[in-house]
């Protein structure tokens, strides 16, 4: 589809804008109309930290948007892909993808596809790389366990952000240490130490109906669930929420028996070169918690 700043779909003329104009509430409504779980303070937060457009009809209504994230040094994740649903398949989406296409130039695309976004991506070239379970539900007080022998556990703190950033470009193998500076500022965050090294870490903080576990960064399913444990007793008898790619073994059993069980998929997907890096060795740290689907 070519790419032009307006559009007749249907009966709506639609015009895009700049996401960063946009009112929070008219986000929130939009966000709401396919039952995403946004609060306009969640959507503040993505809004921060990235670029984006919205449609807008005749009389101003926001029935579409789209966002990018640019991470240092090639790499570009796409999120916050929404449109209303009276809109959808009639191009809506195919639309504003093009507008954001065309400011990714020849950067690595990755994003995280909903069933009904998958067959748009996978037109565009998207390829489909891994499934991220959705696991949800009102948390339970996890498994009494023991920590990993020789580690303990700490507090997260605004000076430990160097040490989270090196942690996650190992395992995101892009640089996201201005999503994490944010993040830290609304969140509560939990590292294990070995020796005098953190190991691994985990962030906490509300986000829609409840609380989000992420991002959760380890390099083995014992050290993941150590840092994610402390978040489910915190928050058990309330909704929490964790992504994740781990479909089997122990980390994906504590989510099962914590009232975390898989309440929806996403796919993601890559175009340009392949997003995800297969783990290698069992010091390599990787993603057990996303961001968030938006941002990864």
């Amino acid at each position: 589809m070519e790419r032009t700043n307006s559009i007749q779909l249907d009966s709506f003329e639609l015009t895009i804008g700049d996401i960063a104009e946009a009112d929070l509430d008219a986000l929130h409504a939009l966000s709401m109309s396919v039952g995403w779980p946004h609060r306009a303070e969640d959507w503040q937060i993505v809004r921060e930290l990235g670029q984006g457009v919205v449609a807008r009809d005749a009389i101003g209504r926001v029935l579409g948007s789209a966002m990018w994230f640019n991470y240092a040094p090639d790499f570009t994740n796409i999120g916050m892909v929404i449109t209303s649903p009276r809109l959808q398949m009639l191009g809506a989406g195919r639309w504003m993808m093009s507008h954001v296409l065309a400011q990714t130039g020849s950067r690595a695309i990755g994003l995280n596809a909903t069933r009904s976004a998958r067959r748009l991506y996978a037109s565009l070239g998207f390829v489909a790389e891994r499934t991220v379970y959705q696991c949800n539900g009102e948390a339970v007080a996890p498994p009494e366990g023991s920590l990993p022998p020789g580690t303990r556990l700490r507090a997260l703190t605004r000076h430990d952000l160097d040490e989270i950033t090196a942690l996650d470009l190992a395992a995101y193998h892009a640089d996201r240490s201005h999503v994490l500076a944010r993040l830290l500022d609304v969140s509560k965050g939990v590292a294990l130490v070995r020796g005098d090294r953190m190991a691994a870490y985990s962030l906490c903080r509300r986000f829609g109906r409840g609380h989000l576990v992420g991002p959760v960064v380890a390099a083995n399913d014992a050290d993941a669930i150590a840092v994610t444990r402390p978040h489910v007793a915190d928050h058990a008898g309330s909704f929490l929420r964790l992504d994740t790619r781990q479909k089997s073994g122990a980390f994906a059993e504590l989510l099962a028996q914590s009232g975390l069980p898989v309440f929806d998929t996403v796919t993601s997907m890559s175009l340009r070169r392949p997003w995800l890096v297969e783990k290698t060795g069992s010091e390599r740290p990787i993603i057990y918690g996303l961001v968030t689907q938006a941002l990864g």
